[in-house]
């Protein structure tokens, strides 16, 4: 099980770096689908429905892939939404310039003082905590972030709030997250 999940982790990382030019925020939220497993699917309101199989973990969550073909969670970040791409090879939580601002940093203040090799190049990144990231039930405490000053047009939702839950694993249909 953890070698599928490391399989397809490094396909979907491929796939990011092959087609993260052509990403656009604009293509809007697609609406949450329920599948046979019958969990929360992660979206701006999560719809909630349980079968017996699941009161062992009732906070499992699903995030659809989505037409291009990408897990896209709508997370709450400090109390804001934030839509982030699902990405198991960004090593921590990656934050744009604007989403940042958002949830109340002040870009001026901060020392972009690491350097990080992005799919478009290399750039620097100020590392802040987030005080709580959340997708649909599955909530994270203190999770560290890089906000790039530039390179990227979407922020990612890397490893260090994936490797913080109990498991994660894809389905040919879903992303399926175990706090």
């Amino acid at each position: 099980m953890s070698k599928s999940v490391i399989v397809l982790g490094s396909a979907v990382v491929s796939a990011i770096a092959a087609c993260f030019g052509m990403l656009s925020l604009s293509d809007g939220f697609r609406s949450p689908q329920t599948h046979a497993t019958s969990v929360v699917v992660a979206s701006p309101v999560a719809s909630e429905t349980r079968s017996e199989a699941d009161t062992a973990n009732p906070h499992t969550t699903a995030i659809p892939k989505a037409a291009d073909g990408h897990f896209w969670a709508n997370a709450v970040v400090n109390s804001k939404a934030v839509r982030l791409l699902v990405d198991t090879g960004a090593t921590v939580v990656v934050l744009t310039p604007a989403d940042a601002q958002r949830l109340g940093f002040d870009l001026k203040t901060l020392p972009f003082d690491h350097t990080v090799s992005t799919a478009n190049g290399e750039t620097t990144a100020a590392l802040v905590n987030l005080a709580k990231v959340g997708v649909g039930q599955s909530e994270v405490r203190n999770v560290d972030a890089l906000i790039v000053k530039d390179g990227l047009e979407t922020s990612l939702l890397g490893m260090s709030y994936l490797g913080r839950l109990s498991r994660f694993e894809a389905t040919p249909s879903s992303l399926i997250l175990h706090p």
